[in-house]
């Protein structure tokens, strides 16, 4: 094991917390007798360009500091490397790391743990979901929830999950059912109306919401939860079971289990881990075991 490793840094995520959490996760790292190199990009390809260039260095681990953006983008650089991922949470959502049970906002203490886990050689295998060249930790999502990110993308106040909260709002407000063909592992495909198709490598999105609660990182399925056309009354009365995984037996939920999706539908856009993918039909897979987290628990 070598004594380097890499601060992946979002120097703004959660409102200047990146930074902050930067610092206290080296100074528990260089404690433990690390030597820390930051890595800090002008932009996201700036930034990706260079957590590729210490993986192929050999850094001893990358390590993202901020939010689901930046765990993101660090899945980029170390799926199926070999590379150790660890993640100081900091950011507004924080889905990956709470799906698997690492500290958030809380970044001396996930200092601590990538640093306990580096010197026991302590690894959690996870899989991931790959669109095209992209790489997915958490939720696929399309329909009604990529057309929040849509919304919420293109607003500019408020700022952090008010304004997801927001988009959510309106989006309901204007709700449609959208024409889905969903093809599960090949098979004959599924014509489905549908408010929105989501495909879970990981349970949650949004900051909480456990949209595929049932959903396991380490089985090489994912759960792909369908909510069928509804009402906005139906939808507004269901919502809240959704961020604690109760609407699962919910009769607007259809849940499947798939190692590969295919998602076709006109007029909307996929998003993963909370980035743009484009327009459907998009496929996805899962790939077992793609990424060795640095964890608490082996």
């Amino acid at each position: 094991m070598t004594s380097d490793v890499s601060l992946f840094v979002n120097p703004v995520a959660g409102r200047g917390r990146g930074a902050q959490g930067a610092r206290a996760a080296a100074e528990a790292l260089r404690a433990a007798g690390f030597s820390v190199r930051m890595l800090v990009g002008t932009d996201a390809d700036d930034a990706l360009s260079l957590a590729h260039k210490a993986v192929d260095e050999g850094t001893g681990a990358l390590i993202a500091v901020g939010g689901d953006g930046m765990a993101s983008l660090a899945l980029q650089a170390v799926a199926c490397t070999g590379t150790p991922l660890g993640m100081v949470a900091v950011g507004t959502g924080n889905d990956f790391a709470r799906a698997t049970g690492l500290p958030v906002l809380d970044p001396a203490a996930a200092g601590r743990v990538v640093a306990e886990a580096l010197k026991e050689d302590r690894t959690r295998p996870l899989d991931l979901g790959r669109v095209g060249d992209r790489w997915f930790g958490s939720v696929l999502a399309s329909g009604l929830d990529s057309r929040v990110n849509d919304r919420g993308n293109r607003m500019r106040w408020p700022k952090g999950k008010l304004r997801y909260d927001l988009a959510v709002l309106a989006e309901v407000a204007a709700l449609r059912a959208f024409d889905y063909r969903l093809t599960l592992d090949g098979g004959a495909p599924m014509e489905l109306r549908a408010t929105l198709v989501a495909v879970g490598n990981g349970p949650s999105y949004g900051g909480g919401m456990r949209i595929c609660a049932a959903a396991s990182m380490e089985d090489g399925l994912f759960d792909v939860a369908v909510v069928g056309a509804c009402s906005r009354t139906a939808l507004l009365r269901a919502f809240p079971r959704i961020y604690r995984g109760t609407h699962l037996d919910h009769p607007l939920v259809t849940l499947h289990r798939a190692r590969s999706v295919t998602l076709e539908a006109p007029g909307v856009t996929g998003y993963a881990d909370g980035e743009p993918l484009g327009p459907l039909p998009l496929r996805a897979e899962s790939y077992p075991a793609a990424v060795r987290l640095l964890t608490s628990v082996s």
